[in-house]
C-alpha cells in the first residue's frame, strides 16, 4: 500500500449509507417478486458468495454477483468469510470466494479467522461442495493474490470440486472480474438448469457504483492546503479538503479518498533525457500521467537483469533471496535502475513503456464527517520526502498536493473508496477505542466529528502519539476542544523523543490497563489505523497481554477473548 497518509485499507457491520443502501436493495427484491407472474417459480439452486475484503471492493463484487445470479434464476447471499463456519461451509453446495490480499501475503482482516478454522485439522471433508475462487491482488508485490490461491489450494485439499478456475485479478480488476463472473454463472446454470427471468429489479434498489471511479474521477477543486506539522519537525503532514461542488459525491466516516496523481515534471524530464528521448513523443505524456516511474516494476528488474548479466542488479537477483533485493531496491527509482545499466544494452524508451506498471491512484483514509462537513472531504497526509546530495525522492502522490496543486484553477482527480467495516457503531452509546498514531488519527478525527454531530452519549477514548509533542501533535487545538465539549472522553497521548526511553501507543495502553479491558467489558469497539508491518502488530499484542492480564486466564483465553471481538465485528483495523 502507499506509505503515506491512513489509507485503508477491513470488513465490519455496515455504515449507516451501506445500510440504507441495503434495505433499499432488499425492499427491492421484494417489490420485483410481487411482480413476478403467479406462476413465476421459485430459484432452482442457491449459491453462496463469501468474501474476504480489506477495502471494500470484494464486498461489492459479491453483492453485484448475487445481483447477477438473481436475474439467471439462481438465488444467492453474500456473506464475509469470518461469518461461516467449517461446518456451515461443509452444508453449502455451491460456493463462490471473493478474496483480496494485503500486506505480505495476509488474509484480510475478515477472512483470518475463516482461514485458521479451514486449515485444522478438525475441519470437515467438503466432497459435497462445488466452488470457484476470484482473487484480487497487485502483481506489484510477490505474494500476489496469496490469499485466494490459499483457500482455493486447501477446498480442494478437503475435497471440493472445482466449479471454475480460480482468476486472479490485478489492481485494474473490473475486466477480468466480470469474465470469471459471467463464465462461472454460466456454468451454475448449466449445472442446476436455473432458467434466466425477466423479473425487473428497480434501477435504485439495484448495487450500482459511483459514475466517480479510476476510469473517470471527478475533477474536485483543492480548497484547503494547511501545515498541520511544525516547520522544525521531521515530518511534514498536511491537512486537505476537497471541494465536492456538483459532484453528488457522498461518503460515511471511515471510507478512503483515492487520489489520482500525475508524476513530477522534473523526474519525468530527467528520465526522457537518460534515455535521450525530446520529450514531444506520446510515449512522453505517458510517462507523465499513466506510468508509475517511482517503484520499479518486477518486469523491469527481470529485463534489465537479463540484458546485464554481469551487472550488480543481476547479481542481486540471482542470489535469490528476497530480502537482499528489497534492500538493494530501497530507494531506487525506475530512473537510478536504468542509471546502473550499460547504455548499449540499456531499453528504449518504447522498449520501456510496456515494463512499467500503470501509474495507480492512491488512497488515504478520509479524516472528516459527512454530517460535520457534507461539500468537502478531509485528509491528513505525511509528505514523503527523503535523499540527500544529487538525488531527492518525493512520494508521487503525497508530494503532487503538496507542490504541485495549486491556484484557483487546480484540480484533482479523486473518486471515494466506501469501507463499509470502518466506521462508528451504529449504536451511539456504544463505547469506541481508537488507536492510531501519526496519520493513524485520519479516521478518528471524522469519527469524532460524526459522533459530536450525532449527540451519541457513548463514550470516546483516542490513543494518538508521534515523535515529539511540541513540533508533532497534529489537531491539538481541534482535540482539546472536544475534551473541553465532552466528546473525547480519554485522550493518551505517547510522543516517543520526548524522553530518554522511547513511549509508543502500545506502553500507554499497558499502563491503563484495567480501564482499557473495563471498556472492552461494557461492550466498546476498538479501532487501529496505521502501519501494519509494525504498529499495528505491537498494538495487537498489547491488546493481547492487556486481556490476559486482567482475566488471568493465559494467552489462549486472550487469543479467543480477541477472536470473539473481531467476529463481533468490534475489533477491526484499517492498516496498510
Amino acid at each position: 500500500m502507499p506509505p503515506t497518509g491512513a489509507l485503508i485499507p477491513a470488513d465490519a457491520p455496515f455504515s449507516a449509507q451501506q445500510e440504507s443502501w441495503l434495505a433499499g436493495f432488499i425492499a427491492g427484491i421484494a417489490a420485483a417478486g410481487r411482480r413476478e407472474s403467479a406462476s413465476a417459480t421459485a430459484p432452482t439452486a442457491t449459491i453462496d458468495v463469501l468474501f474476504g475484503t480489506q477495502t471494500g471492493n470484494a464486498e461489492l463484487l459479491a453483492g453485484e454477483l448475487v445481483a447477477a445470479a438473481r436475474t439467471r434464476g439462481l438465488g444467492g447471499t453474500a456473506t464475509a468469510l469470518d461469518e461461516v463456519t467449517p461446518d456451515q461451509l461443509a452444508a453449502m453446495s455451491h460456493v463462490l470466494v471473493i478474496t483480496s490480499t494485503y500486506g505480505e501475503g495476509e488474509l484480510p482482516d475478515n477472512a483470518a479467522l475463516f482461514w485458521e478454522s479451514l486449515q485444522s485439522d478438525t475441519a470437515p471433508r467438503l466432497e459435497g461442495v462445488r466452488y470457484a475462487v476470484l482473487g484480487l491482488g497487485d502483481r506489484g508485490y510477490d505474494d500476489f493474490c496469496q490469499a485466494a490461491k490459499l483457500i482455493d489450494t486447501r477446498l480442494e485439499q478437503l475435497g471440493a470440486g472445482r466449479l471454475h478456475e480460480r482468476v486472479d485479478c490485478d489492481v485494474d480488476f473490473e475486466d477480468p472480474a466480470t469474465e470469471w463472473t459471467t463464465a462461472v454463472l454460466d456454468r451454475l446454470v448449466a449445472e442446476t438448469g436455473a432458467k434466466s427471468t425477466d423479473v425487473e429489479v428497480d434501477s435504485a434498489a439495484a448495487p450500482t457504483r459511483s459514475p466517480w471511479n479510476k476510469r473517470n474521477p471527478y475533477r474536485s477543486h483543492l480548497a484547503v492546503n494547511r501545515l498541520l506539522s511544525a516547520p522544525h519537525s521531521a515530518k511534514e503532514i498536511r491537512h486537505y479538503e476537497f471541494d465536492l461542488g456538483d459532484s453528488g459525491i457522498t461518503y460515511e466516516a471511515g471510507d478512503a479518498l483515492a487520489v489520482v496523481p500525475l508524476n513530477d515534471e522534473e523526474l519525468v524530464g530527467a528520465l526522457l533525457e537518460h534515455l535521450g528521448a525530446t520529450g514531444d513523443e506520446e510515449a512522453a505524456r505517458l510517462l507523465r500521467t499513466e506510468r508509475e516511474i517511482r517503484t520499479p516494476s518486477k518486469e523491469l528488474i527481470a529485463q534489465l537483469a537479463e540484458r546485464a548479466p554481469s551487472g550488480e542488479l543481476a547479481a542481486v537477483v540471482a542470489q535469490g533471496t528476497r530480502s537482499d533485493l528489497d534492500s538493494w531496491l530501497w530507494g531506487r527509482d525506475v530512473l537510478d535502475l536504468l542509471r546502473t545499466t550499460d547504455p548499449a544494452t540499456a531499453p528504449t524508451l518504447p522498449e520501456l513503456l510496456p515494463l512499467l506498471r500503470p501509474l495507480q491512484a492512491r488512497q488515504y483514509s478520509i479524516s472528516s464527517s459527512p454530517l460535520a462537513h457534507p461539500d468537502r472531504i478531509h485528509l491528513t497526509v505525511a509528505s514523503v520526502r527523503y535523499g540527500a546530495g544529487q538525488r531527492r525522492y518525493e512520494g508521487v502522490a503525497s508530494t503532487y498536493l503538496a507542490d504541485r496543486v495549486g491556484g484557483e484553477d487546480a484540480t484533482v482527480g479523486i473518486y471515494v473508496q466506501p469501507n463499509a467495516s470502518f466506521g462508528v457503531p451504529v449504536d451511539d452509546d456504544a463505547p469506541m477505542v481508537m488507536i492510531g498514531p501519526g496519520t493513524g488519527i485520519a479516521p478518528f478525527r471524522g469519527f469524532l466529528h460524526e459522533r459530536a454531530a450525532r449527540g451519541a452519549s457513548g463514550r470516546n477514548w483516542l490513543f494518538f502519539g508521534d515523535r515529539n509533542r511540541e513540533s508533532d501533535f497534529v489537531y491539538e487545538d481541534e482535540l482539546s476542544e472536544l475534551r473541553t465539549r465532552g466528546v473525547l472522553t480519554e485522550l493518551d497521548l505517547a510522543f516517543s523523543r520526548d524522553q530518554a526511553e522511547k513511549v509508543y501507543v502500545q506502553t500507554r495502553m499497558r499502563e491503563r490497563s484495567r480501564e482499557l479491558y473495563g471498556w472492552l467489558e461494557d461492550g466498546a469497539h476498538v479501532y487501529v489505523c496505521g502501519d501494519a508491518s509494525r504498529m499495528a502488530k505491537d498494538v495487537e499484542t498489547a491488546l493481547l497481554g492487556v486481556v490476559a492480564e486482567q482475566r488471568g486466564r493465559g494467552d489462549d483465553d486472550a487469543a479467543e477473548y480477541l477472536a470473539d471481538l473481531r467476529r463481533a465485528k468490534r475489533y477491526v483495523r484499517d492498516v496498510y
